[in-house]
């Protein structure tokens, strides 16, 4: 078995009490001495702070953009400098890869990828791409939750300013900092790319301000499933399309049928041809009914008893901030929002109702 590696913030999560688990070849918090509920109370009411330094960090050139766009559905081209968009590498058969971050910089594009996926992310890049840089020597913080701007502006003042999805670079104590207002929780925050070297100090620092505490994978992923956000190899995968998954609004009009740049990416004739009919089945919002959670893999039925799956839970659990189970499944294209179906868990079909997303309502600084 692979030794499992380790953040530059790893002695920091021991010093801190954090439970350590195995997540997508790293040794992560999943929690911490308050716990994931309340983590994930503190994260919507002032300011979570996360480890997030497994994730990918990318550089290309903006000479690629092409050929990057090549790879991806989305128009990098149309990106303004100072901006990010949000993405996902396809393949021939239209399904994802991995999803990602593309931020436009002044003369390079700064790319954040899935811990899971990175490898494999980095090799396709490769191959396609005349000159890809990973970065390995900067740790990538996120600080999210209403009080993340007061927080952070504290040690950055000029964060304040920045709109939902900017990219800057800031100095703090004499070093680059490269932030993006952004992340994985639905609430305004920030995502913050520091050099290892300094990552310890800048995270002390935001732990000292009284709305900031540290924050696990076990209520990033309640937060996220709140927002409606989806988990690669969960609710997206190399068989899932975009537009099923509900991701269309990242497609921009120029990829599509009719624009400038129509197609030429990975399995456009799927892409395109459900953009302009519709999928079959889509990416849909569950409530169940009981207390109980209905968590991924859960068989969803039409009737209470008899008849096929309809349908499969692909992430589920409890949501602090709604008090109540959620999850998300793929369902007909066609079921509405209200539709009353049966997930069977441990041999029981129990009812549940077909949501709208995301469960919590998301809090961007547009």
């Amino acid at each position: 078995m692979a030794e499992l590696r380790r953040t530059g913030l790893f002695d920091l999560h021991v010093e801190l009490g954090a439970r350590l688990v195995p997540f997508a070849g790293w040794e992560m918090p999943v929690q911490y001495p308050l716990g994931v509920l309340k983590e994930h109370q503190h994260c919507r009411q002032k300011a979570g702070l996360f480890d997030v330094s497994h994730m990918g960090q990318v550089i290309v050139p903006l000479s690629a953009i092409e050929a990057l766009e090549a790879l991806i559905p989305v128009s990098i081209a149309g990106l303004a400098q100072g901006r990010q968009r949000y993405g996902f590498f396809t393949n021939d058969a239209g399904g994802i890869l991995d999803d990602l971050m593309i931020a436009r910089k002044s003369d390079h594009l700064f790319l954040v990828v899935n811990a899971g996926c990175a490898q494999a992310d980095i090799d396709h890049l490769r191959a396609h791409l005349p000159q890809v840089t990973v970065i390995e020597d900067r740790a990538l913080i996120a600080l999210q939750g209403p009080s993340a701007v007061a927080a952070l502006s504290r040690h950055v003042p000029d964060v304040a300013q920045m709109r939902f999805m900017d990219v800057a670079e800031f100095t703090w104590s004499g070093v680059t900092l490269w932030v993006s207002r952004s992340g994985y929780t639905g609430e305004d925050g920030y995502e913050i790319s520091v050099p290892d070297a300094h990552a310890e100090g800048f995270v002390r620092a935001l732990l000292n301000e009284p709305e900031v505490e540290m924050i696990g994978l076990g209520a990033r992923d309640s937060l996220r499933l709140e927002a409606g956000l989806c988990l690669y190899g969960h609710d997206i995968d190399t068989q899932t399309s975009p537009v099923e998954a509900g991701l269309a609004w990242a497609i921009q009009k120029p990829r599509r049928t009719g624009g400038a740049r129509e197609g030429g990416f990975p399995g456009a004739d799927r892409i395109l041809a459900e953009l302009d009919n519709g999928p079959a089945r889509m990416r849909m919002g569950l409530r169940p009914e009981t207390r109980a959670p209905m968590r991924e893999g859960v068989m969803l039925y039409a009737e209470a008893e008899g008849g096929a799956p309809i349908g499969t839970v692909t992430s589920g659990g409890f949501g602090p901030s709604i008090n109540a189970p959620m999850a998300m499944a793929y369902l007909p294209a066609d079921t509405a929002v209200g539709t009353m179906l049966f997930g069977e868990v441990r041999g029981k079909r129990l009812p549940c109702s077909v949501a709208a997303l995301p469960f919590h309502p998301h809090s961007y600084k547009r």
